[in-house]
Parts: C-alpha cells; structure tokens; sequence
C-alpha cells in the first residue's frame, strides 16, 4: 500500500492580517509553519504551534525570503551563505516555539521563491541542505519532486521527502509553471484530484506543454489560503484512502 503525507503550509497569518483556516487541520497530516519572514509573526508562531499539536499534526518549519511585502515569492539576489543564516534563524525560531510547547519538530519545507529557486540551484540547495543538517540531522526535507534540493539533501545523508502539488500545473522539465503564467494553478477541483491520483499511482505528471513527466510522490502539498481549501483537503483525503492509498506523516529520523 502506497503512503502518502498530506502536507498544508500554515501559520501565515501576520498582525491583524489573517490567513488560513483552522478547519484544515482535520484533513492534512504535516504543516509547514511560516517562521516570520515571509509570513507569521511570534505570537501566530506560537499559537499555530499549539494548534497543530492540539490537531495531532507533524510540525515542520517554514523558511522563506525576508520579504513580507511580497509574502516570500520573489526572486531575491542572496549568497549561499546568507540562505543558510536564513534558513538556521528561522528553524531556530519555530524549534523554541515547539519546545516550549511540549511538541517536536519533524521537518522543514522552504517556501515560495526560496523554493523555486532551491530546485535549481545546486548552491542554494546545498546552503539550504547544509543548515537543516546544522541544526538538526534527524528533521526530514521537503523539496520539490526531482530537483536539485532533494539531490543534495540524500547526498548529505539527510531524509527527503519529494513533494508534489495538487492544484499546481508542471513544466517539461518537471519544475513548477510560474505563478505569473495564468495556467499555474489548477482551479478545477476533478482535476486537481485526477492530477494527484495519477502522480501516485503512475508516478507521472502531464506537463502544460503536453508531455508526461516522471515524478515520485513521497508527501502532496494542499494550499490552505483560499475558500475552497478545507473542502478540496476532505474530498482528497477521502478519495485517496478509497483508493487504498495510506495516509501518515513522514517519520523523523532516529537522532544520531
């Protein structure tokens, strides 16, 4: 039986802006908590760190670009070095949080344009790798299915998890399609559902230019920002498991 990780990126929430529904955490079984530089700020850190470990949840940390204005999606020009003091802050911040909770912390997933970039960049990758490895050995990546950052994580002994997304359309070349591309995000729920249906079982993707793409599908990321979400999160959860398809969290590696 093929296991899958349901896994919703949350506590993005910032002052009086708020993001997310709670409703969510029902259905998924990982959340990416945003860290405070994309999104997030101390106090929606920790009171969506109580959150998760009241819903049962696996908690990863969340890090993206200094950039709330862009809420983390633009490109920025950064070293390797500065990505890895992002990445290392950032973990730190969310695993005080944890702690102080009670709960442990099992993963972490970049965000946005950190991400995206990540998949491509051998040294981004190997920063992000190397700060992960830093802090904690034992945490799993998040990467994107096939990219360079799930490369460098098995190659630096880490635990990976090849991410794939479900109302997110592909490239030829098995990168995500720009958000700036009208045809980046599937609205139509069916297939959305068929996509991911297809990418576990047959371990492909159609590209919007038309060609299969070989994929391996270890955890499915849900976007909790829209009205639809908690319904689309249900209905997947439901669809997989009449499947026979096992439905966990990753496990954490044993600390070495």
């Amino acid at each position: 039986m093929k296991t899958i990780d349901l896994n919703c990126d949350f506590g993005e929430s910032f002052g009086v802006y708020r993001i997310g529904q709670e409703e969510i955490l029902s259905y998924v079984t990982s959340v990416n908590i945003a860290c405070g530089f994309h999104a997030g700020d101390p106090l929606v850190m920790r009171q969506t760190v109580q959150l998760a470990i009241r819903h049962g949840v696996a908690i990863g940390a969340h890090p993206g670009f200094p950039d709330l204005l862009g809420f983390g999606r633009r490109m920025m020009a950064v070293s390797p070095e500065e990505v890895y003091a992002y990445v290392v802050y950032q973990i730190g911040a969310l695993s005080a949080f944890v702690k102080a909770e009670g709960g442990v912390m099992t993963h972490v997933k970049p965000h946005g344009a950190l991400y995206n970039m990540a998949a491509k960049d051998t040294a981004l990758s190997e920063a992000i790798v190397k700060a992960v490895y830093d802090v904690d050995p034992s945490l799993v990546l998040y990467g994107l299915a096939g990219s360079e950052l799930i490369r460098a994580g098995q190659a630096y002994g880490l635990r990976t998890a090849s991410e794939v997304f479900a109302d997110r359309t592909y490239q030829a070349d098995g990168s995500l399609t720009p958000r700036s591309d009208p045809q980046a995000v599937i609205a139509d729920e069916d297939e959305a559902v068929k996509q991911v249906l297809t990418m576990i079982r047959d371990r492909r993707v159609r590209s919007v230019q038309g060609t299969d793409v070989s994929i391996e599908a270890d955890t499915v990321c849900l976007h909790g920002d829209n009205e639809q979400a908690v319904r689309f999160a249900k209905r997947l959860r439901e669809t997989l498991q009449k499947e026979g398809v096992a439905i966990e969290a990753m496990r954490q590696e044993e600390r070495r």
